[in-house]
């Protein structure tokens, strides 16, 4: 019996009467907030670029926020870039990355091909989510310290087992797919910052269909790609840096997308930096603080955090959605972090760069927090006139299941993504579907309300 052998049985033994109500209702969270955070990237400079070199194919499944329809490994390839183009997607502490926008591209596009109910594409997507972050107990934190981005390293094995499902594969065909994205996972973090990081999912988004498909048509791999003293466990972890045996024993029990669940991203910068802002807009609004009243800004997170946020002089509007020292000091001027903060040299305006001068960020100790908690931050605000006003958080807002953003802020940010990018006509109708979603009859209910101009929708039921 091999890894990928084990992990097929796993995936495709869960039915949707299996899953608790929880995790449904957890599913419809990530639903809603990845489908906003497609169409809003849909608009990214990443994302068109992607769209324009991209083959021009045409077929049945759509591009997020457009009138166009190509086939499913493009629309992969776009959809996962605009998922992740604004860094505003969905988190995992168990994974370590975004574990929604590694698995939901590539179901919309196999859906609106293949067609599926929205109680199987749930249970697809809770059992790719499952299968990422079961992993990442396997596999992380080490990868995340060593450079590898674990969306897309590790995130590949959870759109191709969603895929998988989807699409009714054998135990012996979905082990086939997932030995062959062995071969596909790749994203290194020396590309934060830039364009390739939302091009990391939009590369495994394709892949896990492509795998998907190609294990369809009976095409071949090693069914010990994982444990070959060549495979990928050796190649991306190192041997004694990995632990197979944590993979199956807590397998849906809690399942991942419940405990410790989905972290909702407010603010459309690195999630490494929100616990910063959450930290810097309270004393903001709590002293009333303006930025001509401020000597110094202090900032605080873990090591493994600050190691590809610290970026004191932001030198474009990517490299600023990974500054905490840009989030920082745009959070006093602004009370706010908004998308347009990143948008056309924003960092450059003078009053935010005055402010940077006094923005200092550091890694914290055990003295400050556990050494397990590495989602902390602490924020200290030294006055012109010495007062000293300052924070701790243990972890951003909305961070895990435990801490959830309200409906009223998940609505809002909704509302935000898809706005003057979704036809008026569609928005209430579309909003509705996703709250109702496992009742769809056919899921391109949704992709139909997508489309960038009033549509009729397919039948729900």
């Amino acid at each position: 019996m091999t890894l990928a052998t084990d992990l097929a049985r796993h995936i495709l033994q869960t039915r949707y009467v299996d899953l608790p109500q929880e995790a449904i209702h957890w599913a419809k969270v990530g639903l809603l907030d990845t489908i906003g955070c497609m169409i809003a990237g849909s608009r990214d400079k990443s994302t068109q670029i992607v769209t324009r070199v991209t083959t021009g194919s045409s077929g049945p499944s759509l591009l997020f926020g457009q009138d166009r329809r190509v086939a499913a490994l493009d629309a992969a390839q776009i959809n996962g870039t605009a998922a992740h183009a604004l860094d505003l997607d969905d988190c995992s502490n168990t994974l370590g990355g975004h574990p929604s926008a590694a698995v939901l591209p590539a179901l919309f596009a196999l859906a609106d091909e293949i067609g599926a109910t929205g109680e199987q594409f749930i249970t697809a997507y809770v059992n790719g989510f499952e299968t990422e972050c079961k992993l990442s107990l396997c596999l992380n934190f080490h990868q995340y310290t060593k450079g590898w981005h674990p969306t897309a390293s590790i995130g590949i094995f959870g759109g191709t087992a969603a895929a998988c499902y989807l699409a009714g594969l054998s135990e012996e065909k979905t082990a086939m797919a997932l030995a062959m994205a062995a071969s596909m996972a790749a994203g290194v973090k020396s590309n934060f910052g830039t364009d390739t990081k939302p091009l990391h999912v939009g590369n495994i988004s394709r892949s896990a269909v492509f795998a998907t498909v190609l294990a369809r048509e009976g095409f071949t791999a090693s069914p010990g790609a994982f444990e070959h003293k060549q495979g990928y466990l050796n190649v991306f972890n190192g041997e004694g840096n990995y632990d197979t045996s944590k993979v199956f024993p807590t397998w849906g029990a809690p399942w991942d997308i419940v405990t410790p669940g989905i972290a909702i991203k407010q603010y459309t910068c690195c999630g490494s930096t929100h616990p910063v802002v959450d930290a810097v807009l309270d004393l903001t609004k709590e002293h009333n603080l303006r930025p001509e009243m401020v000597a110094q800004l202090q900032t605080w997170t873990h090591p493994r955090r600050l190691e590809h946020t610290n970026r004191p002089d932001p030198k474009s509007d990517v490299d600023a959605r990974f500054s905490v020292q840009y989030v920082a000091a745009r959070s006093l001027a602004d009370r706010c972090v908004l998308d347009k903060h990143f948008e056309s040299g924003a960092y450059n305006e003078p009053r935010i760069q005055s402010l940077l001068k006094r923005v200092q960020s550091t890694t914290y100790t055990t003295e400050q927090f556990p050494a397990d908690n590495h989602f902390a931050a602490e924020v200290k605000i030294t006055l012109t006139d010495g007062h000293v006003v300052g924070k701790k958080l243990d972890q951003p807002y909305g961070r895990t299941s435990a801490n959830p953003l309200s409906t009223e802020r998940m609505k809002a940010k909704f509302d935000g993504c898809v706005q003057g990018i979704v036809h008026d006509a569609n928005l209430a109708p579309l909003y509705a579907a996703i709250q109702g979603f496992e009742k769809l009859g056919d899921v391109r209910a949704v992709t139909s309300l997508i489309s960038a101009s009033p549509v009729r929708a397919v039948a729900a039921a």
